[in-house]
């Protein structure tokens, strides 16, 4: 919990074009106007209200608000992660989308959430970022850090692609696969589990290495320490194979270059309900012990 600790500036980072949020942002905006809260909010925010309101961009809005209110989805959690975390700021992540397992409050639970927060009456679960590095020519030309995963992946009409994986500074395999994911233990929900990697409870130190439709079916997940410095460099086809990061950008990768990625300094801090756990989250949205 975090007694004492009030906000009075928050910022509001919406989905692109989600359709109810002309219905939820503008009460809400009053509400923290009600209580003499500042409100900044973003340029998609901005689209869903009536009238000339102009909207700041995403980094506007994080360079001058003490707490992100994220309304969407994980995507949309995403994206506000690589904002807030460098800043330092805590996210409070409202679910407007589908599954959901970053954005653990419902939208039914908006207003006591903020109530909570504004009475400094919260939980911070601290998620562990990676910083990744993409090196080419012996030059570092990309920087990124990312909450969930990076991926190393082959495009849709791609040949299996070949790389080299090594772990500080010792060879572990050479795969051929569509791709590998190296995820921090919050993305282990995510491109991990779909590819067969474990879940990974958030407060264990570790990084998940996934292979993606490996060509050897004994090449299986890896989890190393996350105090590790993990290595992967394109070997054999590198036609259309790509850096992608959380699932929101893919950079195009040529022979030869070099992925490099290492914990991250920055930690995000998440704001939790505080009346749910880990595995509760885990229950519902995976539907355990459902028929």
């Amino acid at each position: 919990m975090q007694p004492g600790k009030s906000f009075q500036t928050i910022g509001i980072i919406s989905r692109p074009r989600r359709s109810n949020l002309s219905v939820v942002a503008p009460p809400l905006l009053k509400w923290l106007e009600e209580r003499g809260v500042q409100a900044l909010y973003d340029e998609e925010t901005a689209g869903s209200l009536t009238g000339s309101t102009k909207g700041k961009t995403r980094q506007q809005v994080a360079d001058a608000s003490q707490l992100l209110l994220v309304l969407g989805g994980d995507g949309t959690l995403l994206a506000a992660a690589r904002l807030a975390a460098p800043r330092g700021i805590p996210i409070l992540p409202i679910n407007m989308g589908s599954l959901g397992f970053l954005t653990s409050f419902t939208l039914d639970e908006l207003y006591p959430a903020l109530e909570d927060a504004l009475g400094g009456r919260f939980s911070v679960s601290e998620r562990v970022m990676l910083y990744v590095e993409l090196e080419r020519g012996g030059k570092v030309i990309e920087t990124q850090r990312v909450l969930n995963e990076a991926v190393v992946n082959k495009g849709a009409l791609a040949r299996m692609i070949e790389l080299e994986l090594s772990i500080d500074g010792d060879f572990v395999c050479r795969y051929r696969a569509d791709g590998l994911i190296v995820a921090s233990p919050t993305g282990s929900t995510a491109y991990s589990l779909s590819a067969g990697g474990p879940i990974v409870h958030p407060g264990v130190e570790s990084f998940i290495i996934t292979p993606i439709c490996a060509h050897m079916l004994s090449d299986r997940p890896l989890v190393v320490r996350d105090s590790s410095s993990i290595q992967m460099k394109l070997s054999g086809n590198t036609e259309s194979v790509f850096l992608t990061l959380d699932g929101q950008r893919g950079i195009p990768l040529q022979a030869t270059d070099i992925v490099r990625i290492s914990r991250s300094k920055e930690l995000l801090k998440l704001i939790q309900p505080p009346r749910k756990s880990y595995f509760e989250i885990l229950r519902n949205k995976l539907k355990w012990g459902e028929a």
